[in-house]
Formats: C-alpha cells, sequence, structure tokens
C-alpha cells in the first residue's frame, strides 16, 4: 500500500455485471490499468470503484484516465478499447438517453434507433467517425479522438431527437469530406 495522502482520488460506479470485465480473467486488466498508469484500484461488490493516485505517477492525468477506462468498460465497451483512453489523445463522452426520453419503451425505442436495423446506423457512424460505441443501460458512450466524437455526438444527438437517418448519413459525409480535405491539405 502506499502512501495516498495529498495524491488524487477517484470514485465511481459501475454496473456490478461489469466488476468481472474490469478485473479481467486473473485480475490482469485491474493489474494493467494500475501498472500502466501506477495508481491503485479498489472495487466493492456494490460495483463501487475507488481509484487512488501514487507517487510513482509520471502521468498528472493517470487518476483521470484510470476512471475514463473504468467508465468506458462499465458503459459496456471491451477493455483493449477502453485501453486506448491512456493515450492523451483518445477521449470517452456518454450520452444520457433519459434527457431524451422519460418512459422504458421510449428508451428502448431511442436505443433502437441510435442502433439501427441489423446495426447499420451504429455501424455507420463509428465507420465515418472513426469512433467507437457503446450503447448500454440507458446510455450511449462514444470513443474516440476529440473532434471525432463529437460529430459522433451530435450524428447520434440528432437521431434521439427525431432526425430522419438519411439526414444524420448526410451529415456524416459532409463531415466525413471535411476531415478527408484537411488530411490532403497536411500532406501537401
Amino acid at each position: 500500500m502506499f502512501d495516498n495522502e495529498g495524491l488524487n482520488v477517484e470514485v465511481l460506479k459501475i454496473p456490478k455485471e461489469r466488476i468481472g470485465v474490469i478485473i479481467g480473467k486473473d485480475g490482469e486488466i485491474k493489474d494493467k490499468i494500475e501498472k500502466d498508469l501506477k495508481v491503485e484500484i479498489d472495487i466493492d461488490e456494490d460495483g463501487e470503484v475507488t481509484i487512488y493516485g501514487t507517487e510513482l505517477q509520471d502521468d498528472p492525468l493517470a487518476t483521470w484516465k484510470a476512471r475514463d477506462i473504468i467508465k468506458a468498460i462499465g458503459r459496456g465497451f471491451n477493455p483493449e478499447k477502453s485501453l486506448k483512453l491512456i493515450s492523451d489523445e483518445y477521449i470517452i463522452d456518454i450520452i444520457d438517453i433519459t434527457d431524451f426520453a422519460h418512459t422504458d419503451n421510449a428508451i428502448r425505442r431511442l436505443k433502437g434507433r441510435v442502433i439501427g436495423s441489423g446495426g447499420k446506423s451504429r455501424r455507420y457512424i463509428e465507420e465515418l467517425t472513426d469512433t467507437d460505441l457503446s450503447v448500454y443501460g440507458k446510455t450511449i458512450a462514444i470513443l474516440g479522438d476529440y473532434e471525432s466524437v463529437q460529430i459522433a455526438k451530435e450524428a447520434v444527438n440528432m437521431l434521439l431527437k427525431g432526425t430522419s437517418h438519411s439526414k444524420m448519413y448526410k451529415y456524416l459525409e459532409r463531415h466525413r469530406q471535411n476531415i478527408k480535405r484537411k488530411e490532403l491539405e497536411l500532406w501537401k
């Protein structure tokens, strides 16, 4: 145990059924987060996770990154995708569906709109924005670089507000072209 006095501490709650995923087989996921970010993680059986900063940290954001990784796993992402959050390039953004719907039926319907028939909408958003989406519980989580997450978030919000799928696809196509144009300018 480290002397954690004066160091960052983050506490969050995750669904009980995701505890095993955070710990991983033989504790390997929890150990990897602790080792890579030099933090300590305590998980209780109710899903309360406490992350302690340590004096060994070389990244001042390590405690927050560990929190975001655990939050991502708690929101349904697999550990491999969640661990991308160790990089400064990646962020997670979580949209609360209850901001758009108030009954279980309406929430189910909106989740269905975002996922689309056979997963088509969700796949389209992921491919055109180079992000990962997780529709879990009453949330939609988006993982990727900052700019891509903002575009994906807008696309998801459009669907949650009732915009047609075709209008949302056009929005994504437009942004995709802008990104491609920027990339080409960088190569010149």
